[in-house]
């Protein structure tokens, strides 16, 4: 019988569903560790990590925290209350920039931390997309980890959300609904890397080269002990996994990968971790999907055990203060 139940689990991992709400019926009856919901037919799904990149940062080892001394939970927003940049959710649009996005919500996160709270920067998606050439493809995908060392080698100026008049490259496009009927209506059907520019928004009371900040280093962090260290003593990282068609349907819980195929690599924020009343470890998330998806922007993820590759992808640096 235990056999026959991982032989059907290993057909349904890689089925191809007629629709999804059958594929939502079947993941919700399974009483897993997390629940989906129906999401509209038409939406694409924004991502744009590239998983195998051609460049790697070194990987840091070395720590200051030991592992018996990390807390079963933790959480940045509970950690520094006064980093706004913790509780703000952007969103990527149909632009496949999640790697720019995931990137610098860390930065601005690392900064304010770095300064207890005195700045509260947001690095720019749109400068990081459109003129990192070593980045990637922009909107068509780029690499993780050249977010990070193009923040230590060249710097990004400031940039917040669409229509944003107080930061020097707002990012592009505004937001809308990802796999959710919600109230910002459909993303573009597609959409193009805009050209980089090396001046700020109109009246903006700076020039680009002196709104930039920059990091001191970058590196990639590995397993789950050593992300928990660095979280903790330096604040949220980049990372990236494996996303398949069932991810998309997440509504809330601990997700772990259950149906469906591959559909690309996906580049996130994580604030965090914890575990259930049922013993469940998971990891923080923050999405680019704005705040109507998921858990209000957020989801969580099976922890300790690499699930989709999110333990073996993960990118950060410290700013430069």
């Amino acid at each position: 019988m235990k056999y026959l139940l991982l032989f059907l689990l290993s057909i349904a991992l890689c089925r191809e569903w007629k629709s999804t709400k059958e594929m939502v019926h079947y993941i919700n009856k399974l009483r897993t560790t997390w629940r989906a919901k129906e999401y509209p037919t038409s939406s694409k799904p924004s991502l744009g990590a590239i998983l195998d990149s051609p460049y790697n940062l070194p990987e840091k080892t070395t720590f200051q925290t030991e592992t018996n001394d990390l807390p079963p939970s933790f959480d940045l927003r509970d950690a520094y209350p006064e980093c706004s940049s913790l509780k703000e959710i952007r969103d990527q649009a149909n632009c496949g920039s999640c790697w720019a996005f995931g990137a610098v919500e860390a930065m601005s996160d690392r900064i304010c931390i770095k300064t207890k709270g005195k700045l509260q920067t947001r690095v720019s998606a749109q400068y990081l997309l459109t003129c990192c050439y070593s980045c990637g493809f922009g909107c068509n995908g780029g690499y993780p980890a050249s977010a990070w060392y193009f923040w230590e080698e060249n710097g990004i100026p400031s940039g917040g959300l669409y229509g944003d008049k107080n930061t020097c490259q707002p990012y592009f496009l505004p937001e809308c609904d990802h796999h959710v009927k919600g109230s910002h209506g459909d993303c573009p059907a597609t959409v193009n890397t805009p050209q980089c520019k090396d001046t700020c928004q109109d009246g903006y009371p700076v020039s680009l080269d002196e709104d930039k900040s920059y990091g001191v280093d970058s590196y990639s962090v590995r397993g789950e002990n050593n992300i928990m260290k660095e979280i903790y003593e330096n604040g949220s990282v980049e990372a990236s996994f494996t996303v398949y068609n069932d991810f998309l349907t997440y509504k809330e819980g601990v997700y772990q990968h259950t149906t469906g195929s591959i559909l690309g690599g996906h580049a996130i924020k994580i604030i965090g971790w914890g575990v259930t009343d049922e013993g469940v470890k998971y990891w923080i998330c923050v999405n680019s999907w704005n705040d109507e998806w998921g858990e209000n922007g957020l989801f969580r993820i099976l922890k300790g055990e690499n699930e989709c590759g999110i333990e073996s992808g993960v990118n950060a640096g410290n700013p430069k203060i």
